[in-house]
């Protein structure tokens, strides 16, 4: 069983080194997400490819779409999804408004000084094409025979409490850990408590 860590948007595969560290013991794969084309299908095709067997798939934000892409392609393989930060539905009017001033901007620009990326503009703006373009995952979630956890911080200023719940609700086995005092992506910013939840998540597969 290989627990594959899917990165956030801008950050890279980086960001797991603290789940890295407390999961030294188990097989573990953190692809960079970056050049890997416009499409979360083509990302997670890929990644499917790289990992061998069942796999329990742990996405921040875009990582959590690509989890869900995964979870798409492969429902016999995936056995167990942790999603922090991530909603079930595709872009609303307004988010994809939003990620077309990012491209603009990318493309003009290139990469705002105070974007903490080791990704070039072009690599960003694809991934934020992907992002935008994604399908709607909620059949995904009904659908999804293994457990899922879905983190979310209470601070969170991009998925609410609220709508975390609601994604939780739509999994046969889902479950909602709220990080009292995170923003979006409580595994950078409460590592240790997200690694015991990690932990007991992954219980089940010793």
């Amino acid at each position: 069983m290989t627990v594959v860590f899917l990165h956030a948007f801008p950050l890279d595969e980086r960001m797991w080194a603290p789940q890295f560290e407390a999961l030294a013991a188990r097989q573990t794969y953190a692809p960079r997400l970056y050049g890997r084309g416009r499409s979360l299908a083509v990302w997670a095709a890929r990644i499917l490819d790289e990992v061998e067997g069942e796999l329990v798939a742990v996405g921040a934000s875009m990582g959590g779409y690509c989890a869900l892409e995964l979870a798409r392609q492969a429902p016999d393989r995936v056995r167990g999804l942790v999603l922090a930060g991530s909603r079930a539905a595709a872009d609303s009017p307004e988010r994809r408004g939003f990620r077309d001033e990012l491209i603009g901007h990318l493309r003009a620009h290139g990469v705002p000084a105070e974007m903490p990326t080791t990704a070039g503009a072009e690599e960003l703006a694809a991934a934020t094409e992907a992002l935008r373009d994604r399908a709607d995952a909620t059949d995904v979630l009904a659908s999804f025979a293994g457990p899922v956890l879905v983190c979310v911080g209470d601070r969170d200023d991009v998925l609410s409490v609220e709508e975390a719940r609601s994604v939780a609700a739509i999994a046969p086995h889902g479950r909602l850990e709220v990080f009292a005092g995170a923003g979006h992506l409580p595994s950078v910013e409460q590592p240790d408590r997200f690694n015991g939840v990690l932990a007991d998540f992954l219980a089940p597969w010793t």
